[in-house]
């Protein structure tokens, strides 16, 4: 199906100045921290996510952005580059939440 409107960007769903939250900080910080050294590929990008949930009811692309914004923090590049992205969720336990991800070139 193809629907004939412009997508609306996250940036544009919002009035005025959005700010990070003490948890988004905290995140950012941990997730910088986490992130080993990586050459990300030249051109186009592919981003594989997987996320590892312990509910059940969590929205598999709400995490996207602020990973992503994340990837491109530590590993400076566009995350304009990507142009496509696969993304999947599991149930997991508690306290074994996980996210797994690969850049790869398109």
């Amino acid at each position: 199906m193809i629907l004939d409107i412009k997508p609306l960007s996250v940036n544009d769903a919002w009035k005025g100045r959005r700010f990070k939250t003490d948890k988004y900080k905290a995140y950012e910080r941990d997730i910088l921290k986490l992130l080993r050294p990586m050459k990300i590929p030249e051109g186009p990008l592919e981003l594989y996510l997987k996320w590892g949930f312990s509910s059940a009811g969590s929205d598999w692309d709400n995490p996207i952005k602020p990973f992503q914004d994340c990837l491109q923090k530590k590993y400076n590049f566009n995350d304009n580059r990507v142009i496509r992205a696969v993304t999947e969720k599991v149930k997991v336990r508690k306290g074994a939440e996980f996210i797994e991800f690969e850049i790869k070139s398109v």
